[in-house]
């Protein structure tokens, strides 16, 4: 028989997990998404507990282990709800436009606005999340957002405007690297202008970089 203090059984799947924190109550999942950027941005991985999330959300121990069960499936977690934020505004912010150019500016635009305003989600995402896990956010399988990222790419070298040498994922990791790059190393540095104030001349390397030209 179970002892009364053992631990609540966690969801096992990512979907199950989604479905789980669908019932959590919203201030306590800002509480939690709050105490873990606040944590895991300025701590090292191994130095932050669950009991320390717990504290700082203002939510018992149990409520952690029985939404998430380890840290690493808490950090996940949460990236996947900030990161569809993400998603959510990239799917609004491209409707209606036709222009292969302006469909690679606005993705552009809107992805660098986000980590501009968003420094702390993409320190969590370099220093707390392996390359090698990023597949268990789901948001990197998500098929609206990933559908929205290539048909950029794909409609760009449909239209012979974009680089067709390679594949339209091989422009998605190149978009993908070089604003990653640029936002990390910026946010370690320290640099307090906008990275956004430079946003016509960064899209200009981009640009050219992806460009059929």
């Amino acid at each position: 028989m179970p002892s009364s203090t053992s631990r609540p059984r966690q969801p096992s799947t990512v979907d199950d997990r989604r479905a789980a924190l669908s019932t959590m109550r919203a201030d306590t999942l800002n509480r939690i998404e709050k105490a873990v950027l606040e944590l895991f941005s300025n701590q090292d991985f191994h130095e932050v507990s669950l009991l320390d999330v717990a504290k700082a959300a203002n939510v018992s121990l149990q409520t952690i282990y029985k939404y998430f069960g380890s840290k690493e499936v808490l950090v996940y977690a949460m990236l996947d709800v900030m990161l569809g934020r993400l998603a959510e505004r990239m799917l609004d912010h491209l409707q209606g436009i036709d222009d292969a150019r302006e469909r690679l500016r606005k993705t552009f635009w809107v992805t660098l606005d986000y980590m501009d305003k968003h420094p702390a989600v993409m320190m969590l995402l370099f220093t707390a999340v392996p390359v090698s896990k990023h597949k268990n956010i789901r948001i990197y399988e998500s098929p609206e957002l990933m559908t929205a990222f290539l048909g950029v790419f794909k409609d760009g070298q449909a239209r012979g405007v974009l680089n067709k040498q390679v594949s339209h994922k091989i422009l998605l990791d190149v978009f993908m690297g070089i604003i990653g790059r640029v936002v990390l190393m910026h946010i370690v540095r320290g640099e307090k202008r906008p990275l956004i104030d430079q946003f016509d001349e960064l899209f200009h390397i981009l640009w050219r970089a992806m460009s059929a030209d």
